[in-house]
């Protein structure tokens, strides 16, 4: 998928004894969005903007050690090394010795001329590392200006984890005329280097520029255009975090002490074998406890008792992408962790002054949004018609944001209805769920709209559930309600020749919070990797008739 931008100069940073300037050049290709405030809290943004790149350039992927020194050193000695063993009388040894050490000599000499060229190459070879596309295959990062905050979001390397600040307008000094929307904006590696730059004392002032849009002419050699291919995988990845931070979870707040033990545990171990993972052991009313596998290590916050009303066990991995937070832990005030279940995704809310750093952990380091953590089908759906979405769109569209209770008074709609009408606009990539303030936001990920027939399936798990549905190959029983509001749903599904018996549960919004299956995706993954396509299956043709029809 290929996105064009316009920008008019490049982002930059004007550092002076008294004064910093932070210039950020949006997309001028997009509707006018433009920011004019001084920062309030200039080391607290310093330090969360910093950890933002952190996130931008993280890869936890596993990186093939570097064995150029070796064999170049082994092509230096492979001489010496042979005559070594071949070596068969003394005298040949006493004959070795002195042509040895010329040849020590010479080496030697030779490795002084050559030091300042093994050490440009080594600064080339980090730079190409740095800037392979097979690496960043990334958009410039996303920021939205609302009434209320402005919002920074972006993907790692490798799409395991997402992070957003968000930055109440609270924080600012002297905040200017605004225009609210969303856009990509000009991003560099130098900018980082020029963020540290922030001091405390020196005025700082953070711009959106909206110079660019009062240009008239187009060939204006200021105006930068690039063109990035950006696979689907990440595109996709973007838009099922929304529907992810909507998924039912297990809340707990931890001190910021409580998560430097964490860090603490991880920079001084490092495991050799499996498992590698966190087990909370989350009882009502007592600390919470985190379990440190393989080892049993276990960390005890007794300055963070469980506020829940169910106990749990859950298990999560991945977990040295916490170390992304650590620059973090001065200024925290707390964190609030939601945890969504074993193997499933976690995030982390640090509460900054005036602002909240959202870190979005996936199941595994390997195991990115798009391609096997399909929580956007964890989600309510149904067909909504277009009168219907147009109506909660444009209620969104005049608050910028808003609960579902909310547009759903505005509109007159159930709230049902409102929620399934959100979430095609989040698949689309137009809104964006608040996990801090719980609202929906208005945010067009992208100028153009997204080719939903390309995207209508998240997975092959969803596209074999909707042909299964359209070939008659499913036979629901009636739905059972259960006492706390859920309902269970099961049936027989069949995939070629044969059948497989289906079960899910429900809770009271409509999201799957238990299931089970024959099938070997089931037997192998559990929920982890989402709903089989029989389970999909089962629910669809247990829903309404306009759900079904909007789903063959």
């Amino acid at each position: 998928m290929r996105f064009q931008y316009r920008y008019y100069g490049a982002s930059g940073v004007d550092n002076s004894a008294s004064r910093t300037e932070m210039r950020f050049v949006p997309d001028t290709l997009r509707p006018p969005t433009s920011f004019i405030a001084d920062v309030g809290q200039r080391l607290p943004f310093r330090e969360a903007i910093s950890a933002l790149h952190d996130v931008v350039v993280a890869d936890g992927r596993y990186q093939a050690p570097d064995k150029n020194a070796y064999k170049a050193w082994l092509a230096q000695n492979e001489e010496a090394l042979l005559a070594q063993f071949q070596a068969r009388s003394a005298d040949l040894r006493a004959r070795q010795a002195p042509l040895r050490e010329e040849l020590a000599q010479v080496r030697a000499q030779k490795a002084t001329v050559l030091k300042p060229f093994f050490k440009a190459q080594s600064a080339y070879f980090e730079y190409i590392y740095r800037t392979d596309r097979t690496l960043w295959y990334l958009l410039d990062p996303v920021i939205t200006v609302h009434p209320d905050q402005v919002f920074f979001e972006c993907f790692s390397r490798d799409e395991s984890s997402y992070a957003a600040l968000s930055c109440s307008h609270e924080m600012f000094d002297h905040v200017g005329q605004f225009n609210c929307g969303t856009t990509n904006i000009d991003y560099s590696e130098a900018l980082y280097e020029e963020f540290q730059k922030i001091r405390d004392y020196k005025t700082t002032r953070l711009t959106i520029d909206p110079g660019g849009f009062q240009v008239r002419s187009d060939d204006d050699p200021a105006f930068i255009e690039p063109k990035i291919d950006v696979p689907d995988s990440w595109v996709r990845g973007f838009l099922q975090v929304s529907s992810a931070m909507n998924l039912p979870a297990h809340v707990l707040d931890l001190h910021p002490m409580d998560l430097h033990n964490f860090c603490r545990v991880l920079r001084r171990r490092r495991e050799r074998a499996g498992p590698r993972s966190i087990r909370f052991v989350l009882t009502p009313g007592e600390p919470v406890r985190a379990v440190f596998e393989p080892w049993n290590e276990e960390v005890v916050c007794r300055r963070s008792p469980y506020q829940g009303n169910t106990g749990a066990e859950i298990r999560i991995w991945g977990r040295r992408r916490l170390l992304l937070l650590e620059r973090l832990l001065p200024l925290a005030r707390k964190f609030r962790v939601h945890l969504m279940g074993s193997g499933m995704p976690s995030f982390w809310i640090a509460d900054l002054p005036g602002m909240h750093f959202t870190l979005g952990l996936s199941g595994w380091t390997a195991n990115d949004w798009s391609q096997t953590g399909n929580f956007d089908l964890l989600a309510p759906r149904g067909d909504v018609d277009d009168d219907s979405k147009a109506r909660v769109h444009a209620a969104l569209a005049k608050r910028w944001f808003a609960s579902a209770d909310q547009l759903a008074v505005d509109t007159g709609l159930s709230r049902m209805l409102v929620e399934r009408a959100l979430t095609l606009y989040t698949q689309a990539g137009r809104v964006v769920y608040d996990l801090n303030d719980g609202v929906y936001r208005l945010r067009e990920l992208t100028r153009e709209p997204l080719p939903l027939a390309d995207l209508r399936f998240a997975s092959t798990a969803e596209a074999e559930a909707a042909t299964m549905l359209a070939l008659h190959a499913v036979q629901p029983a009636t739905p059972e309600a259960l006492p706390d509001g859920a309902t269970r749903l099961s049936g027989v599904a069949r995939s070629g020749e044969r059948r497989y018996r289906a079960m899910l549960v429900l809770d009271a919004d409509g999201r799957i919070i238990d299931g089970a299956c024959e099938c070997n995706q089931f037997s192998q993954h559990r929920l982890r990797q989402g709903p089989c396509p029989h389970m999909l299956a089962v629910r669809l043709a247990s829903a309404p008739a306009p759900m079904q029809a909007a789903s063959a």
